[in-house]
């Protein structure tokens, strides 16, 4: 019979029971829609502007987003302070109730602080830990084998795998990911490379212990209709609600209907890619009223030549200046 669907895309994604505080949760859909979440910061002080998370988070909640990810490369992690990192991740898990999987960013340099890291995620009630490659190190494959196996039996989190070679400078093979996937507490890998060819040989290690996201929002819908689970996106931020739709699309194989709705989302994906994520996207949260077009050095704001692009994009998208808020 297969794992149930809601809008056509499969939520019956069954946690390892090794993990405490799961029988809480017993499933989490890892499917459809997941946002990478930005983290406003205030102008004056640098700090962490919890009234805008709040106000984005409830925008994602009112568009029918699947998952967050909190602290991820999206979220300015690598610039967080600990102390911020479980403030930021706690703030997210009271303001979602366990409504959707909250997913932790937690992947650093080395194992030994990735796993402390994970911990830390645990200990606050992540669902799930995201764990990026080490970047700059340049492991082998064996090295990422263990790495992300002592990250799995020590960490206390379900472990997301999460491939970037762009920004890690290594690569996590299709055959690398074949021997973590029969790891329990392995559950998925989000894969950023765009190759056809890459997504597919990760397609055949899909099950029901083991989903496949894109993590590029330019190939997402190319991803699921092959059968990619969903995506984890940045483009989400801004367009949460057309984001979602598209994977119901993709996912339900009208692909037509895909091909349309991600057309209409071309232009915000392009304008997302003009500097380094994720510079274009908080001026856009800043015009839509969602924190302060501030980031942390050495990241800069959008430079002025993009900003009449922007305001373009935003108005094709019709995307409401001051979206929802609950208090």
């Amino acid at each position: 019979m297969g794992a149930p669907r809601v809008d056509g895309l499969p939520c019956g994604f069954t946690l390892p029971s090794c993990v405490p505080h799961v029988p809480a949760l017993q499933t989490l859909n890892l499917s459809g829609s997941i946002c990478a979440l930005a983290t406003p910061f205030r102008v004056a002080d640098d700090a962490l502007d919890l009234d805008a998370f709040g106000r984005l988070i409830d925008y994602q909640l009112d568009a029918g987003t699947r998952g967050l990810v909190v602290a991820g490369s999206t979220g300015e992690g690598a610039a967080l302070e600990s102390a911020e990192f479980v403030k930021l991740l706690g703030f997210a898990l009271q303001r979602v109730r366990r409504r959707l999987p909250v997913l932790a960013g937690t992947g650093l340099q080395s194992t030994r602080k990735t796993v402390a890291q994970t911990r830390l995620a645990a200990d606050a009630g992540a669902d799930l830990a995201l764990v990026v490659a080490p970047a700059y190190v340049r492991p082998t494959q064996e090295g990422l084998y263990r790495h992300y196996v002592e990250v799995a039996e020590h960490g206390g989190l379900p472990v997301l795998l999460y491939n970037v070679p762009s920004r890690t400078a290594c690569d996590i093979l299709p055959a690398t990911v074949e021997r973590l996937c029969a790891h329990p507490n392995i559950v998925g890998i989000k894969e950023a490379r765009v190759e056809p060819e890459r997504m597919r040989e990760l397609l055949a290690l899909k099950s029901g212990g083991f989903c496949i996201l894109s993590g590029d929002d330019p190939t997402c819908a190319r991803a699921i209709l092959e059968g990619a689970d969903g995506v984890i996106s940045v483009a989400a931020n801004v367009a949460p609600a057309q984001m979602q739709y598209l994977c119901t699309l993709a996912a339900g194989g009208r692909e037509n209907d895909a091909r349309t709705a991600d057309e209409a989302l071309r232009g915000l994906y392009e304008l997302l890619g003009v500097e380094p994520n994720p510079i274009p996207l908080k001026w856009c949260l800043q015009r839509m009223g969602l924190g302060a077009d501030h980031l942390r050095l050495p990241l800069v704001p959008l430079s002025a030549a993009y900003h009449a692009q922007g305001e373009s994009v935003l108005a094709g998208l019709g995307s409401d200046p001051s979206p929802p808020s609950r208090g």
